[in-house]
């Protein structure tokens, strides 16, 4: 695969010079998915779509939310990516899924994902994940999705957060 060159990299004065080790884990695991995107991780948190938006300098509707789902009658996970400005409708989302879906407890996305509410990355889970992607996102340039920590975040374009989480792209809201 050819080397993807994002060119969003923010330097901000609030970041923080050295990554931690989750929000490492996920540049290295997007490096090597041959992509040159750039994780910056602030001195301030990043856990909800307003101050991530803060952070990143964009409209709330730019932030990607890692919303973890657990089918009620397989118990798998499902990851569902959305505009930050955009609330799930969980009926439609089931729909899609092919099975009802409840929101899942803090317990169950940390061992689904490797990462607590509010630090889910869409790359750099412990295993595949069913998972899918807003269409309002497609609208914009550049969004903002989670580095694995509670105050990572990167940019990148919402086709290659498609291509990197494999992701069907769907209507999610109402």
């Amino acid at each position: 695969m050819a080397a993807k060159t994002e060119q969003l990299s923010h330097k901000r004065p609030d970041m923080q010079e050295a990554l931690s080790p989750k929000a490492a884990h996920v540049q290295r695991i997007l490096r090597e998915l041959g992509y040159e995107i750039v994780v910056v991780e602030h001195s301030e948190p990043t856990r909800t779509a307003e101050e991530a938006a803060r952070r990143a300098g964009c409209s709330i509707g730019q932030i990607v939310k890692s919303l973890i789902f657990r089918g009620t009658a397989t118990g798998k996970p499902v990851l569902v990516f959305t505009s930050g400005a955009n609330r799930v409708d969980e009926k439609r989302m089931s729909g899609n899924a092919g099975e009802s879906l409840e929101r899942a407890n803090p317990d169950f996305v940390r061992i689904a994902t490797g990462y607590p509410i509010g630090a889910v990355p869409p790359v750099g889970h412990p295993q595949p994940i069913e998972s899918y992607l807003d269409e309002d996102l497609l609208q914009f340039d550049t969004v903002w999705a989670s580095g694995g920590s509670e105050s990572a975040i990167f940019p990148l374009e919402p086709g290659a957060l498609q291509a990197i989480t494999r992701a069907k792209v769907v209507r999610v809201r109402a």
